[in-house]
């Protein structure tokens, strides 16, 4: 137990932000399943999964993202696998809608009655308690629970030794054009949430890791 402590701390402690990667060396096959498998296994609030992931490794698109994607300029060209995780809208997050019902009766494998209940049950947490009552709060929630997988491909990176680097900085509305136009992104139902590159670092960062210190962050209520 104290040996996985420690080599999880080390992942952690190894995991950059890296802007530019080694471009002649490339993940494995074998390594990115492993990558997009500990997405797939990712939790999401209701279990709804509310997410989609594009694994763009076509140089012709990447380079038609790079105008207005500004946070990826070094990345676009040097990652080993560059993905762009996508959201599901107001669409297909309101209660009763095909997504939700496929999810739930042909994925999950729930009744039709009981389905319908966890739905009612969803819908009074979007109206009542979460204040999801427009289809940009929707979108943000999707969003946010995107951001579960982002953050397990990252770390499961970094524990076999692949470096990565999370991305917001693009213009989505721009990016989500460009996507569609090439026929990637359904934009009724979907839509861009954040950026995340994969590969091996070209140089080590010149600069020190800073975090706060556990008593800035942490409230113990006892």
């Amino acid at each position: 137990m104290e040996n996985t402590k420690k080599e999880i701390i080390k992942a952690f402690e190894f995991r950059r932000a890296i802007k530019e990667f080694d471009e002649e060396k490339k993940i494995s096959d074998a390594d990115f399943g492993f990558i997009l498998e500990t997405a797939r296994l990712s939790p999401s609030s209701f279990g709804y999964e509310p997410w989609k992931f594009v694994v763009v490794q076509n140089m012709d698109l990447r380079n038609k993202l790079m105008e207005p994607s500004w946070g990826a300029q070094r990345q676009l060209p040097s990652a080993s696998h560059f993905v762009i995780l996508l959201a599901r809208k107001a669409k297909d997050m309101r209660p009763g809608s095909d997504y939700l019902e496929y999810k739930s009766q042909t994925v999950d494998g729930l009744t039709a009655d009981v389905d319908k209940e966890k739905q009612t049950f969803f819908g009074g947490f979007q109206q009542n308690e979460f204040d999801l009552t427009d289809d940009r709060k929707l979108f943000d929630w999707s969003s946010k629970q995107v951001y579960l997988p982002f953050a397990n491909m990252m770390t499961s990176a970094a524990q076999i030794g692949i470096d990565s680097c999370p991305i917001e900085g693009f213009d989505r509305e721009k990016v989500e054009t460009i996507l569609g136009e090439e026929g990637v992104l359904d934009r009724e139902h979907l839509g861009v949430a954040a950026m995340v590159a994969f590969g091996y670092r070209k140089a080590e960062s010149p600069f020190p890791r800073t975090r706060h210190s556990m008593d800035n962050i942490v409230q113990w209520v006892k």
